[in-house]
Formats: C-alpha cells, sequence, structure tokens
C-alpha cells in the first residue's frame, strides 16, 4: 500500500511539472507572429538574409521564406495561403482579376532592382552582343557562335523555366525587344532549367552554352557580356551604377505584393525592408538598392 501511494505521488509531482511547461511553450508558439513569404527564385537569397536578420533583432517574428517562383508566390497570394509573394515581374492583369474574384487585392511594393546578366563560358571568345543579337540567339535565328564573332561552335540555349519571372521578362523585354505586337518564342531546343544557380552550372560546364541570371547570382568565374541597346550603341556591363543610370538595357524592378495595404508585423516588416539597413544587404548580394 505504501508502495502505490509513494507511486501516485511521485505520478502527480511529474504530470504537475511538465504540464505547466508545456503549456507555456504551446502560448510561446501561439503569440509569436508569423509571416509567410513565398516566390521568385531571383528574390529567394535576398528574402533568406532579410529574414535571418530581421528575425535577430526581432525575436518574436518567424518569418517563413520559399521560393518556387514568381508565379508560385502569385498563385499563392491568389490563394490567400501567403502573406507576401516574391515576383521578378509585374502581375498579370488576368492575375489580378482572379485575385479580386477570390477577395484578394494585390498591392505592389518595389523592393529593390536587378540586372539580368547575359552569361557564356570564360573560354568563349566573344565579349559584346547587341540586344537584337541576343533576341537572333534566342529565337533559334543564330545558331553558331560564328554568326556573332566567336568560334565555329554551336550555341546551346539556357533559361529559366516559364514559371519564372526572369524568363517573363527576358521574353519581354529582350526576345520580343519591348514590343507587345510581337509574338516571337523561344527556340524549341532551349533548356529550361528549374533554378538560377542550374544556369550557373550549365554555363559553367559547356563552352558552347548562353545563359541569364540576376547579376546577383553570377560568380566571377563566368564571364559576363557587354550589352548594346541598339545596333552601333555603346556597350554596357551590368552594375549598381549602370542599373541606376539606366545605361544598361536589361534591368528591372524585384516587387513583393501584399493582400491590400499591409498592417500589423507584415507592415513593420515591410517598411523596415525598404529602410537603409535592410537596402545595404540589397548591395551586398549584388542587386540594386530601391534608396
Amino acid at each position: 500500500m505504501k508502495r502505490i501511494v509513494i507511486l501516485f505521488l511521485l505520478s502527480s509531482f511529474f504530470i504537475t511539472s511538465c504540464g505547466p511547461a508545456s503549456s507555456a511553450e504551446a502560448a510561446s508558439d501561439s503569440s509569436a507572429a508569423y509571416i509567410e513569404n513565398k516566390g521568385s527564385d531571383t528574390i529567394v537569397n535576398l528574402a533568406l538574409a532579410w529574414a535571418e536578420k530581421y528575425q535577430g533583432d526581432h525575436p518574436e517574428v518567424r518569418i517563413s521564406v520559399t521560393g518556387g517562383g514568381s508565379g508560385t508566390g502569385i498563385a499563392s497570394l491568389i490563394n490567400g495561403t501567403v502573406d507576401i509573394a516574391n515576383a521578378s515581374r509585374q502581375i498579370k492583369g488576368e492575375e489580378v482579376d482572379e485575385a479580386k474574384s477570390n477577395g484578394i487585392d494585390p498591392l505592389e511594393h518595389i523592393i529593390a532592382r536587378d540586372a539580368i546578366a547575359v552569361i557564356v563560358n570564360p573560354e568563349n571568345p566573344v565579349n559584346e552582343l547587341t540586344l537584337h543579337q541576343i533576341s537572333d540567339i534566342y529565337s533559334g535565328k543564330i545558331n553558331n557562335w560564328q554568326e556573332v564573332g566567336g568560334e565555329d561552335r554551336p550555341i546551346v540555349r539556357l533559361s529559366r523555366e516559364t514559371n519564372s519571372g526572369t524568363h517573363v521578362y527576358f521574353l519581354e523585354v529582350v526576345l520580343r525587344l519591348g514590343s507587345k505586337e510581337d509574338k516571337t518564342l523561344f527556340s524549341t531546343n532551349t533548356l529550361l532549367l528549374p533554378s538560377s544557380e542550374g544556369i550557373i552550372v550549365e554555363v559553367r560546364q559547356n563552352p558552347n552554352a548562353i545563359g541569364y541570371d540576376g547579376l546577383g547570382y553570377v560568380p566571377k568565374d563566368l564571364k559576363t557580356i557587354a550589352i548594346a541597346k541598339e545596333d552601333g550603341g555603346e556597350y554596357v556591363l551590368p552594375s549598381i551604377p549602370t542599373v541606376n543610370d539606366k545605361t544598361y538595357p536589361i534591368a528591372r524592378d524585384l516587387y513583393m505584393y501584399t493582400n491590400g495595404k499591409p498592417t500589423g508585423i507584415v507592415k513593420e516588416y515591410l517598411d523596415w525592408i525598404r529602410s537603409s539597413e535592410a537596402q545595404e544587404i540589397v548591395a551586398e548580394l549584388g542587386f540594386v538598392p530601391v534608396k
């Protein structure tokens, strides 16, 4: 009988000791502010760096950052499953209509700028191309490097996949040269890759390859092509100064989208993203600050 009483008392003590701790932990989790952030693979490394810094200064905030492409982020915003959607292109009119039919009101926030670099293997002797030549390469009109001053080698075209905002931007601004009436498409033998890193790897391994990527993703061991907007124009390399003075022709804004005007912790986070502290991280990662 004494043993039973002792066991009962020990059991009661264990339950009492563990109960409050578990409750406190649950309360702590439920009281933490949470931001779901998803979308552009171009922005994902920048968004991760921002989240890490912000959470370090605000331990009461949890920020989940995932990629998947601009289309994925915007689709998640339309479905109401994210607080912030990252996009390297502007939201389309049909996406806005779909969002509004779901009770979502997309609001655009410009959070950084980016240059899209055209890259080749260091063994490739070509250093300069015009926008028109790049358009002809990717549309399949030019198929050999010899046609643009290089060696007698076939051109291997690399692109981001169609869900990528970078793919959409490159199609509209480079292949179609900014013309809304132009219906030019990527050559059917263009290799579509799911990530910026995939393009880097392929260009590094293949001396015949040409690819494009956000400037912040381009390593120093690859060659960046200087680009002229027009035939006979000045050839310009991508950089923060050439994006800001608009001499580099393939540059764009980067976006975050929210459902209407943000409030609470989401507003505080977006306000911080536009601060000088956060914009310093933009420059550190090879993007162009908005301030």
